[in-house]
Protein backbone atom coordinates (compact mmCIF):
# COMPACT_ATOMS: atom_id res chain seq x y z
CA UNK A 1 0.00 0.00 0.00
CA UNK A 2 1.04 3.33 -0.91
CA UNK A 3 2.82 4.69 2.64
CA UNK A 4 2.62 8.37 1.75
CA UNK A 5 -1.27 7.89 1.75
CA UNK A 6 -1.50 5.83 4.88
CA UNK A 7 0.92 8.52 6.77
CA UNK A 8 -1.67 11.12 5.61
CA UNK A 9 -4.81 9.09 7.10
CA UNK A 10 -2.47 7.86 10.15
CA UNK A 11 -2.54 4.44 9.10
CA UNK A 12 0.11 1.61 9.11
CA UNK A 13 0.40 -1.07 5.97
CA UNK A 14 -2.56 -3.91 6.11
CA UNK A 15 -5.03 -1.81 6.86
CA UNK A 16 -8.73 -3.02 5.55
CA UNK A 17 -11.15 -0.72 3.69
CA UNK A 18 -12.94 -0.43 7.31
CA UNK A 19 -10.09 1.22 8.99
CA UNK A 20 -9.08 3.69 5.90
CA UNK A 21 -12.62 5.11 6.01
CA UNK A 22 -13.20 5.55 9.47
CA UNK A 23 -9.57 7.46 9.67
CA UNK A 24 -10.62 9.66 6.97
CA UNK A 25 -14.25 10.17 8.56
CA UNK A 26 -12.01 11.21 11.89
CA UNK A 27 -9.94 13.46 9.52
CA UNK A 28 -12.44 15.10 7.09
CA UNK A 29 -14.30 16.14 10.51
CA UNK A 30 -11.38 17.87 12.37
CA UNK A 31 -10.35 19.88 9.33
CA UNK A 32 -13.90 20.41 8.02
CA UNK A 33 -13.79 22.82 11.59
CA UNK A 34 -10.19 23.83 11.42
CA UNK A 35 -10.32 24.83 7.74
CA UNK A 36 -12.67 28.22 8.54
CA UNK A 37 -9.94 29.63 11.33
CA UNK A 38 -8.17 32.32 10.53
CA UNK A 39 -4.36 32.25 9.42
CA UNK A 40 -2.39 29.85 8.77
CA UNK A 41 -4.15 27.21 10.20
CA UNK A 42 -7.42 27.38 8.42
CA UNK A 43 -4.96 27.57 4.95
CA UNK A 44 -3.33 24.25 6.62
CA UNK A 45 -7.00 22.96 7.20
CA UNK A 46 -8.30 23.27 3.72
CA UNK A 47 -4.77 21.95 2.31
CA UNK A 48 -4.92 18.63 4.43
CA UNK A 49 -9.17 18.16 3.05
CA UNK A 50 -7.31 17.32 -0.35
CA UNK A 51 -4.60 15.50 1.25
CA UNK A 52 -7.10 12.97 3.09
CA UNK A 53 -9.29 13.30 0.13
CA UNK A 54 -6.75 11.54 -2.49
CA UNK A 55 -5.07 9.34 0.36
CA UNK A 56 -8.97 7.90 0.76
CA UNK A 57 -9.77 7.46 -2.50
CA UNK A 58 -6.38 6.04 -3.55
CA UNK A 59 -5.76 3.26 -0.53
CA UNK A 60 -9.72 2.31 -1.29
CA UNK A 61 -8.90 2.00 -5.12
CA UNK A 62 -5.61 0.14 -4.14
CA UNK A 63 -7.58 -2.57 -1.94
CA UNK A 64 -10.10 -3.05 -3.96
CA UNK A 65 -7.96 -3.86 -6.93
CA UNK A 66 -5.58 -6.45 -4.55
CA UNK A 67 -9.08 -7.36 -3.54
CA UNK A 68 -10.70 -8.51 -6.30
CA UNK A 69 -7.02 -10.17 -7.48
CA UNK A 70 -7.54 -12.26 -4.40
CA UNK A 71 -10.75 -13.33 -5.40
CA UNK A 72 -9.93 -14.13 -8.54
CA UNK A 73 -7.55 -16.82 -7.74
CA UNK A 74 -9.51 -17.92 -4.98
CA UNK A 75 -12.65 -18.92 -7.79
CA UNK A 76 -9.48 -20.46 -10.01
CA UNK A 77 -9.12 -22.60 -7.05
CA UNK A 78 -12.89 -23.41 -6.42
CA UNK A 79 -12.63 -24.32 -10.43
CA UNK A 80 -10.31 -26.96 -9.66
CA UNK A 81 -12.30 -28.19 -6.73
CA UNK A 82 -14.69 -28.93 -8.79
CA UNK A 83 -13.14 -29.96 -11.89
CA UNK A 84 -11.45 -32.44 -9.63
CA UNK A 85 -14.69 -33.58 -7.98
CA UNK A 86 -14.00 -32.36 -4.41
CA UNK A 87 -17.32 -30.74 -4.13
CA UNK A 88 -16.98 -30.32 -0.23
CA UNK A 89 -13.58 -28.58 -0.60
CA UNK A 90 -14.96 -26.47 -3.03
CA UNK A 91 -18.11 -25.75 -0.62
CA UNK A 92 -15.55 -24.88 1.95
CA UNK A 93 -13.78 -22.03 -0.18
CA UNK A 94 -17.03 -20.66 -1.12
CA UNK A 95 -18.30 -20.34 2.17
CA UNK A 96 -15.11 -18.41 3.15
CA UNK A 97 -16.04 -15.69 0.61
CA UNK A 98 -17.31 -12.42 2.06
CA UNK A 99 -18.43 -10.45 -0.83
CA UNK A 100 -20.12 -12.46 -3.47
CA UNK A 101 -20.84 -11.62 -6.72
CA UNK A 102 -21.99 -13.45 -9.81
CA UNK A 103 -19.22 -15.61 -10.41
CA UNK A 104 -19.60 -16.75 -6.78
CA UNK A 105 -23.08 -17.27 -7.36
CA UNK A 106 -22.21 -18.79 -10.69
CA UNK A 107 -19.90 -21.16 -9.22
CA UNK A 108 -22.42 -22.13 -6.33
CA UNK A 109 -25.19 -23.07 -8.96
CA UNK A 110 -22.30 -25.73 -10.31
CA UNK A 111 -21.90 -27.26 -6.59
CA UNK A 112 -25.46 -27.18 -5.80
CA UNK A 113 -26.04 -29.34 -8.82
CA UNK A 114 -23.16 -31.62 -8.49
CA UNK A 115 -24.71 -32.20 -4.80
CA UNK A 116 -27.86 -32.51 -6.86
CA UNK A 117 -29.53 -30.05 -5.30
CA UNK A 118 -31.69 -28.75 -8.22
CA UNK A 119 -33.96 -26.43 -7.23
CA UNK A 120 -31.12 -24.73 -5.30
CA UNK A 121 -28.70 -24.33 -8.43
CA UNK A 122 -31.59 -22.98 -10.11
CA UNK A 123 -31.81 -20.18 -7.62
CA UNK A 124 -28.25 -19.83 -7.58
CA UNK A 125 -28.13 -19.41 -11.21
CA UNK A 126 -31.39 -16.83 -10.96
CA UNK A 127 -29.19 -14.60 -8.52
CA UNK A 128 -25.82 -14.62 -10.93
CA UNK A 129 -27.76 -13.88 -13.76
CA UNK A 130 -29.59 -10.84 -12.05
CA UNK A 131 -25.77 -9.46 -11.56
CA UNK A 132 -24.25 -9.84 -14.72
CA UNK A 133 -27.45 -10.03 -16.90
CA UNK A 134 -24.98 -9.68 -20.18
CA UNK A 135 -23.39 -13.60 -19.39
CA UNK A 136 -24.57 -15.21 -21.76
CA UNK A 137 -22.45 -18.24 -20.45
CA UNK A 138 -25.14 -18.41 -17.54
CA UNK A 139 -28.22 -17.57 -19.20
CA UNK A 140 -27.30 -20.47 -21.26
CA UNK A 141 -26.41 -22.83 -18.24
CA UNK A 142 -29.59 -21.74 -16.77
CA UNK A 143 -31.41 -22.51 -19.99
CA UNK A 144 -30.09 -26.26 -20.15
CA UNK A 145 -31.07 -26.80 -16.36
CA UNK A 146 -34.46 -25.70 -16.70
CA UNK A 147 -34.53 -28.44 -19.74
CA UNK A 148 -33.09 -30.66 -16.96
CA UNK A 149 -35.58 -30.17 -14.16
CA UNK A 150 -38.51 -29.75 -16.54
CA UNK A 151 -37.61 -33.49 -18.05
CA UNK A 152 -37.18 -34.79 -14.69
CA UNK A 153 -40.40 -33.78 -13.37
CA UNK A 154 -42.13 -34.91 -17.15
CA UNK A 155 -40.61 -38.23 -16.34
CA UNK A 156 -41.62 -38.92 -12.33
CA UNK A 157 -44.88 -37.83 -13.55
CA UNK A 158 -45.05 -40.48 -16.27
CA UNK A 159 -44.00 -43.13 -13.88
CA UNK A 160 -46.33 -41.98 -11.56
CA UNK A 161 -48.61 -42.63 -13.84
CA UNK A 162 -47.84 -45.80 -15.31
CA UNK A 163 -47.72 -47.32 -11.25
CA UNK A 164 -51.33 -46.18 -10.58
CA UNK A 165 -52.38 -47.75 -13.87
CA UNK A 166 -50.74 -50.88 -13.27
CA UNK A 167 -52.53 -51.14 -9.83
CA UNK A 168 -56.18 -50.94 -11.71
CA UNK A 169 -56.42 -47.66 -9.77
CA UNK A 170 -56.41 -49.14 -6.43
CA UNK A 171 -53.14 -47.13 -5.22
CA UNK A 172 -52.49 -43.49 -5.05
CA UNK A 173 -49.79 -42.01 -7.26
CA UNK A 174 -47.03 -40.50 -5.78
CA UNK A 175 -47.73 -36.65 -6.43
CA UNK A 176 -44.69 -35.48 -4.29
CA UNK A 177 -42.97 -32.52 -6.80
CA UNK A 178 -39.13 -33.04 -8.09
CA UNK A 179 -37.43 -32.78 -5.34
CA UNK A 180 -33.30 -32.71 -7.45
CA UNK A 181 -33.39 -36.93 -8.19
CA UNK A 182 -30.82 -37.41 -10.71
CA UNK A 183 -31.69 -38.39 -13.93
CA UNK A 184 -30.37 -42.39 -13.46
CA UNK A 185 -32.92 -42.10 -10.38
CA UNK A 186 -36.05 -41.34 -13.52
CA UNK A 187 -37.33 -44.89 -14.62
CA UNK A 188 -39.46 -44.41 -17.68
CA UNK A 189 -40.62 -47.20 -20.08
CA UNK A 190 -37.29 -48.25 -22.02
CA UNK A 191 -39.25 -48.71 -24.88
CA UNK A 192 -39.62 -45.32 -25.03
CA UNK A 193 -35.78 -44.86 -24.00
CA UNK A 194 -36.23 -42.21 -22.15
CA UNK A 195 -33.23 -42.83 -19.57
CA UNK A 196 -31.20 -43.35 -22.38
CA UNK A 197 -32.39 -39.43 -23.29
CA UNK A 198 -32.47 -38.07 -19.56
CA UNK A 199 -29.03 -39.49 -19.01
CA UNK A 200 -27.84 -37.26 -22.16
CA UNK A 201 -29.60 -34.62 -20.65
CA UNK A 202 -27.37 -34.80 -17.01
CA UNK A 203 -24.40 -35.07 -19.64
CA UNK A 204 -25.02 -31.65 -21.50
CA UNK A 205 -25.55 -29.61 -18.34
CA UNK A 206 -22.85 -31.15 -15.95
CA UNK A 207 -20.49 -30.87 -19.52
CA UNK A 208 -21.49 -27.33 -20.00
CA UNK A 209 -20.98 -26.20 -16.35
CA UNK A 210 -17.09 -28.12 -16.62
CA UNK A 211 -16.66 -26.86 -19.97
CA UNK A 212 -16.81 -23.22 -19.06
CA UNK A 213 -15.06 -23.50 -15.93
CA UNK A 214 -12.26 -24.75 -18.24
CA UNK A 215 -12.45 -21.86 -20.87
CA UNK A 216 -12.24 -19.63 -17.83
CA UNK A 217 -15.06 -17.43 -19.08
CA UNK A 218 -16.00 -16.68 -15.89
CA UNK A 219 -17.23 -12.41 -15.26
Amino acid sequence: MNKYNLEILGLEEGADEQEVKQAYDALREKYLEERFMDGERGNNAAKMLTKIETAYNELLTELRETSAQDGGETYATVENYIKDGNIQEAQRVLDGFNERGAQWHYLQSVVFYRKNWMNESKKQLEIAIQLDAENEKYKEAYRKLNDKINYDANASAGANAQNGGAQGGAGEPNRSAYQGQTMEDVQTDGQMGGNVCAQCLDCCYTYLCISCLCDGCCR
